[in-house]
Formats: C-alpha cells, structure tokens, sequence
C-alpha cells in the first residue's frame, strides 16, 4: 500500500504521523506547543541545506556543493563552457566518469578522443578521472565519495545518493559550471516530502519493485515534483543500504529535486566496508519535523511490479498484468500507435503465448540494477535453471569492477554464465539506447532507470520499434528461469540471504587518475576532431520575434525527444553535429525550420536587414508596426530565434543539449503550459533562452508562425506574470505570456544570451 497525505503532516518522534491542524496530538505526544516554523526546520533537509548555504537568506538559496560528477556525454561541454568563462582550476573535487560513450562502436575516434581530453582536464585542472568500464558514474560516487550531510552535484538527471545521508542533485552542465567557477547554486527553498516506510520488504520483493510503486503513485498527481523526498521510518532499517541505494537512484523519475533518507548503523557499516567510516554522521529527524506532504509505504503489501512501456510510472503488479494481460496490453499498444504514427509499429498481444507473457530480453544494468545485492539475488535464482536457447536473451552489467570482482570471487558470475546470461562490464548504454537495442517489436524487461519511448534504441523515423518494460533484478531471473514468460520473483523466492560484502578497490589504486588539487596549468586539453566550441550567440534584443519551429502537443515532452541519446550521442562534443539530431524522432522538419530562422539572424547580426535576407518579414514588421507602442520598432534590432511549444518539457535527462541544440540552431524561447523539471527549465535559461508559460491552449499559432514580443528586457526586471505577445498573422492576435520566478543571475545570463556570455560580460 502507498498513500498520499492531503495537507502537510508533522512526524513525532520518528514514528506519530500527525495531520496539520491537530496539532494537539503533536502537544498530547510531546509535551509543548507546537511551533511549525520551527519544525520546518526538524527536517535533515533544512539541516543540509542549511549548512550549504552561503547566504543568510533560507528561503532564496546560494548554495555550495561538496564535489561534481560528469559522465562522458556531458564533462567535454562542461568543460569547454567552463573554460571560455574563465575557470584555471577545478575548486572542488570533480570527478570524471566514462560509462556512457565507453564501447567506442560508433562514429571512429570521436569516443576515444573525449576520454583523452577528460584525462587531459583532469591533469591541467586537478581533476579524478574514472577510465571506462571501470565503473558507472553513480556507484563511483557511491563507493568513493557520497558521505552524510554532504551535497553532491552531477550532470546526470540519477546523481542520488540519499541512502548514504547525502543530498545529491542532477542539473545540466551549467550548473556545474557555476560551482567551477566558484559562483553558487540559486534556487528558492524546497519543499520538503517525508517518505514513509513501514513493514518489511517480502522475499521475492526488490528496490525496483518499492520504487516503481512509489512512481506509480506520486508522477502523474506531482506530488513530489521539484520537492525533497526524505525517507524515515522503522522500515529503513530492514533494508540493507545497497537495498536502499536501489530505491533512492529511482526517485529521480518521480521528478523530486533531491533525496535524503534517515541512517543508521548499516549506512555506517557501507561506509566502513568502503574505508570511509569517517563519512558516517547519524542523520534523523528532530523530535518534532514538519513535511508539506506525506507518503506511507507499508513494505509488507509491496509485490513484485512492472512499470510498462513508455514510462516507469506505468506501474503494474506483474500478478495483476498477468491476470489481465489482453486489457492492459492492448492500452500500450494504442499508446505506441499514437507516439509512432504511421512510421512504425509495436504490438504486444501477439507476445500471449497459453494465456502467459512471452518477453524477447532481459538487462540487469547500470547504477540501478547492476549494484552487488541485486545481481546476486538473481544469481541465486537462476543457479542450476537455464535462460533456453529460444529468442529470450539475458545480459547483466555490474556497477563497477569491485562489485564484478566480489561476484567472481564468490561464484556468481559462474552461476549466471552457466544459465546462460551475457556478463558485461560496467556501462550505461541499455538505459539510454546505446546498447542491447532490442530486435524490432521486441519487448525488454530491465532492471534500468528509464523506459521512455525510443530510449532502448529503436527508430520509429525509420520503421523500427521496440520497447523497455521497468522490473527487479529479482523478477527478470525468474522470468529468464521460465525461459522469458513474466513471471514474479515471489513465485521462486525462497527466503536467500545475500552473503556480505567484500570490497577490493585495487583496480581503483591501479586505474583511476587522482588529481585533485594536482593540477598542472602548465598541461594541454586534447582535443580530438570532433571537439569543437561553441558558436557565438548574441545577446537579447529588447524586442523579439519568433517563428514557431515545432508544436507538440502530447501530454508529456521527454528531453529525449527533443535531443535523442544512444547512438546520437558520439557527438554531444560537437555542438552544431548533435544538434543535427534536435527532434528528429518527434518532428524530423525541426531542424530545418530552425535553420532557415538561424540564417536570418545571423544576416541581421552581420549588418544585413532582415527583410532583406527574407522577404516575407516585410509584411511581418508592417503588421507589428500597427501594435501600439511598437509604431517605431526596426527589423534591424529586432532578434529573430526559433520557438518550441511544448505542453510539458523536460522530463527525464538532465542533459543540457536538450536545451542547447535548440539555443545553436537558433532557438530563442519555449512556451510551455508548465516544464516537468526543473533542470530543464535551468537548461534553456543557462543556454540564454526564454522559458515563457502559458496558460490558455495554444490555437492562436500553428508551426510557421510569427510571434512578437516587445519590451522583453524591460519585462524581466519589472515583473514577468504578464507579458503581452502578439501571433502575426492576417491579423494580429494577441497572447498573454508570463515567466516563472527567475533569480537576478538568471536574468543577467538570458539577456547576455547564454551563460558564457555573461561571464564574458563579468570578466
């Protein structure tokens, strides 16, 4: 069972769940009055946060984070950012990973050649350095560097580790270049949203199942949306801390800002046994701590889920899809239809084989799946079966080489390559569609963080579909033991103790490159052909016209929609190359509309007179000319940039290409009725595009059209509820716009263009 509170709740003692407005039951169990201010302050957030804190100011936050952590699709741009924004060294511990672009199968040097120029930074600047298939990003972090009240700050949408009392934050890269720069973190106080865990978790039952659960409850209502989910209650401690870590990398698909969990003496034990026991501190709440919301999970009523296609809040039990597999299926497949179109195909009911699911694929990968307890459980249920030799295939990836070294050492690696499972190194591909893709119309069951539509590699542009069913390590055994019919882990569990581990970090002593606070200035970057800077972008106009480049009206936009991952990846170090692939599976002419846009403004900012390099604006500007106020307004110092309207942006990655291959091929703004995350939101502004809202349907404009917004600089200091816009058209029709709180930087870096330039400006 998971329930929602209405209303905030205060937590007494560590147990009393109280609804707000008894606050006479928090006196009956206390003894004093109640003071709810100062019990908004009895959350380890507020503890944490306030200790990060620069300013004296807790409800406008300049925060400090204790490290950085970059993979290999967003350190080169980071860097490059940082470094034409004047940054000699990296201040804080910046750890450098290579678990994304590892394999070097696609597109020559250019995987390679990034890896060499992250060695290269991390000499010159004094950074650590994580060569590939040596470890995924956020188990590194796990086993090297999360701590109790630390914060952690990563280029990836996953950098949670909560469980180990750390509050840990995935943003687009230009974030991290702020802290590069040794500028803060901004961002109003959060709310806060106490997790509940009551119980024991069943045998059978794994973090994948508790976390789709959870999502499934909290995603779609968004009641943790950009809030910290802090987890408390009696039931943490009959989970083991690699159990936990499970639980808390998921929370980042119930789009919450951060995670914070209670610890205890098994977290200090996991730190003990990774020769950090000094990083343990106990974390809980005070006697009397105020949440704007509750969940409560009682462990015992979860059982083994699935989260099926197109998202991880898609979440069933796997006995409840088995009972009514023709109903449930036949809904994905209508949503499969209408995400493809005409272009391509997926269908699951022919996958009924006697009344039972039939899966093609199984992975259990990366910082989710791959962790030690899970690949052991699931050694332990295939030891003596068989995966078959039918179509039905299973890899597993742990999380890094002393987890692959601990499960070689006590057999289960054996065991797993004896029923017939691929055993592979530590990498992220299967959960971004850079490896594993399934055969076309294949279904996968995966122990992975996301199963958005395309993100296992398909191409639906070019016919092909599959799709990624969210499970436990637990229940993908099982299933691979019954030669890939579905099939929960209960239906085997037996009640395994998973023996203790041993962690051994002499690949780590021998591979990874520790230079922080050695920098040599004195040191070259690398760069291989296709690192390339980034192109000027010009500063914000006080007037602005905008084409609409793309209008998509699904309920929910992923950022891997609007920047593909997998294969398109290679060139996330080549600016205008990535940008190739902005859409190209939800609108394949964005593109080149956005391009056409481009060439006019870059006429304008060579001299040349917009009309001239369009002839068709001639007509435009004469209608904008009959606006009031705008009587006066010249092409010639009027920006023009491409726009994307979007019901709701930015679910998913915290990859700021998906802002910035807008911003190059001369992206100017975003309307949205509202944007899923924060870091997206972060994104387009760090890349000096405007986040305009709105709330009314969009009818007034198609793709194509013109909209003009006068007075925007203006507009950013006065206030931003109100913006009035005008589409342009045979007539002109007028839009109300307005613009989410931005802090006073914000502004500065959208009206410079983009963040290099502001820091250009202060330089």
């Amino acid at each position: 069972m998971v329930k929602l509170y209405d209303g905030g709740v205060y937590l007494v003692n560590g147990r009393e769940i109280v609804q707000e407005g008894d606050e006479a039951k928090v006196k009956a169990l206390t003894g004093k009055e109640t003071d709810k201010d100062q019990a908004r302050q009895g959350t380890m957030a507020y503890q944490i946060i306030k200790a990060h804190n620069t300013s004296d100011d807790m409800e406008n936050l300049r925060l400090r984070f204790d490290a950085l952590t970059s993979h290999d699709i967003t350190f080169v741009g980071i860097i490059q950012t940082a470094k034409a924004s004047g940054m000699t060294e990296f201040p804080i511990p910046y750890v450098l990973t290579n678990c994304h672009n590892s394999l070097c199968a696609v597109g020559g040097t250019i995987n390679e050649d990034d890896h060499m120029f992250g060695l290269s930074a991390c000499k010159k600047y004094g950074g650590i350095f994580v060569p590939p298939h040596i470890a995924v990003i956020h188990q590194y972090m796990r086993e090297t560097m999360a701590g109790c009240g630390k914060m952690i700050l990563g280029s990836d949408s996953h950098t949670r580790y909560g469980a180990l009392g750390t509050m840990a934050v995935g943003e687009g890269g230009g974030e991290l270049v702020k802290q590069l720069l040794r500028d803060t973190y901004d961002v109003a106080f959060p709310g806060v949203v106490g997790v509940y865990l009551d119980g024991k978790v069943n045998p059978g039952v794994g973090p994948q199942d508790i976390a789709i659960a959870i999502i499934g409850k909290v995603f779609r209502c968004g009641y943790v949306k950009n809030k910290v989910m802090e987890f408390v209650g009696p039931g943490i401690s009959g989970m083991t801390t690699d159990f936990r870590n499970g639980v808390d990398v998921m929370t980042t698909e119930t789009t919450c800002w951060t995670s914070i969990w209670r610890t205890d003496e098994d977290t200090k034990a996991f730190l003990a046994a990774h020769g950090r026991e000094e990083a343990y501190r106990e974390l809980n709440p005070a006697d009397v701590a105020y949440y704007d919301g509750m969940v409560y999970v009682d462990l015992s009523t979860v059982k083994p889920m699935i989260a099926l296609p197109f998202h991880p809040s898609n979440a069933y039990e796997i006995d409840e899809l088995n009972a009514n597999l023709g109903d449930i299926l036949r809904t994905v497949e209508a949503e499969a239809a209408k995400l493809s179109g005409d272009k391509a195909h997926l269908s699951l009911t022919d996958k009924i084989v006697d009344g039972k699911l039939m899966v093609q694929q199984g992975i259990i990968a990366g910082c989710a799946g791959g962790n030690y307890t899970n690949v052991m459980e699931a050694a332990h249920i295939l030891e003596g079966r068989s995966c078959g030799s039918d179509v039905f295939n299973l890899s597993v990836y742990p999380s890094s080489q002393p987890v692959y070294m601990e499960l070689v050492r006590n057999g289960a690696v054996a065991t797993l390559m004896g029923a017939g499972a691929a055993l592979k190194t530590a990498f992220c591909g299967p959960c971004f569609g850079a490896g594993d893709t399934p055969s076309n119309n294949g279904l996968s069951i995966r122990h992975t963080t996301r199963n958005f539509p395309n993100r296992e590699g398909s191409k639906p542009g070019v016919g092909q579909m599959s799709a990624v069913a969210l499970m436990d390590a637990r229940s993908i055994a099982a299933t691979a033991a019954n030669g890939g019919i579905l099939t929960p882990a209960t239906a085997v569990a037996d009640g395994y103790q998973v023996p203790e581990y041993h962690f051994d970090d002499t690949v780590y002593r021998n591979r990874i490159y520790q230079g922080y606070q050695a920098g040599d200035s004195s040191k070259e970057l690398v760069y291989g052909p296709n690192i390339k800077d980034w192109p000027e972008m010009g500063a914000l106009t006080e007037n602005i016209l905008l084409k609409v480049c793309s209008k998509i009206m699904d309920a929910v936009t992923t950022t891997d929609e609007l920047i593909p991952s997998g294969e398109t990846s290679s060139y996330r170090s080549n600016p205008l190359g990535l940008a190739e692939f902005a859409l190209s599976r939800r609108d394949p002419e964005y593109v080149g509309r956005s391009k056409e846009v481009d060439k006019i403004e870059k006429a304008r900012m060579g001299g040349t007179c917009p009309c001239q390099a369009d002839p068709e604006l001639e007509k435009v500007f004469d209608k904008i000319r009959t606006i009031p106020g705008s009587e006066n307004v010249k092409a010639s110092e009027t920006e023009i940039g491409s726009m994307i309207y979007a019901v709701k942006p930015g679910d998913g990655s915290a990859r700021e290409q998906a802002a910035s291959c807008q911003r190059v091929l001369g992206g100017l703004a975003n309307i949205a009725r509202e944007y899923a995350t924060k870091r997206y939101r972060s994104n387009v502004m760090n890349w000096g595009m405007i986040p305009f809202q709105m709330a009314e349907e969009p009818d007034a404009f198609q793709v194509g059209s013109y909209i003009y917004v006068p007075g925007i600089r203006a507009a950013l200091d006065r206030g931003m509820k109100q913006i009035k816009a005008y589409v342009i058209g045979d007539q002109v029709k007028e839009l109300n716009l307005y613009i989410a709180d931005m802090t006073e930087d914000e502004k500065k870096i959208v009206k410079a263009g983009c963040l290099i330039n502001y820091n250009r400006n202060r330089a």
